[in-house]
């Protein structure tokens, strides 16, 4: 056996220096654009996590859940809602020229077509 300067004998293996490697690195990059305001509120969060601002981004990337802004069965009843809104414009408008009393039928079947969506909707939901 080989006999070290400082008197310690090794078994015959050289050592290894240095940092050992990671089984898994991180070698891909991801570049977000963002706003010092934006910034100051992601380090915040970081910070009161504890934990780094790319940890953070990390973590939040895998565990959050984006719900899309409306399905398109919900962008269709948006579509008929707003077309209903056009039309009891209309219906406002005329009933301040010719009197209310003339439209009652149009506004009743307005406030039914209103009512069934809504209660369409209120199915979804649940």
């Amino acid at each position: 056996m080989k006999k070290l300067a400082n008197g310690k004998e090794t078994d015959g293996k050289t050592r290894r220096r240095g940092r050992p490697k990671k089984a898994i690195t991180r070698s891909v990059s991801l570049v977000v654009r963002i706003t010092p305001t934006e910034r100051l509120a992601i380090a915040g969060k970081a910070r009161n996590a504890g934990m780094r601002i790319s940890d953070w981004f990390r973590q939040t990337a895998k565990t959050s859940v984006i719900r899309p802004r409306l399905s398109t069965e919900e962008t269709g009843y948006l579509r008929t809602l707003s077309g209903m809104a056009n039309n009891l414009n209309q219906l406002t408008k005329l009933a301040h020229k010719g009197g209310l009393l003339s439209l009652m039928g149009s506004l009743r079947s307005l406030l039914n077509e209103v009512e069934r969506l809504m209660e369409s909707i209120d199915k979804d939901d649940s």
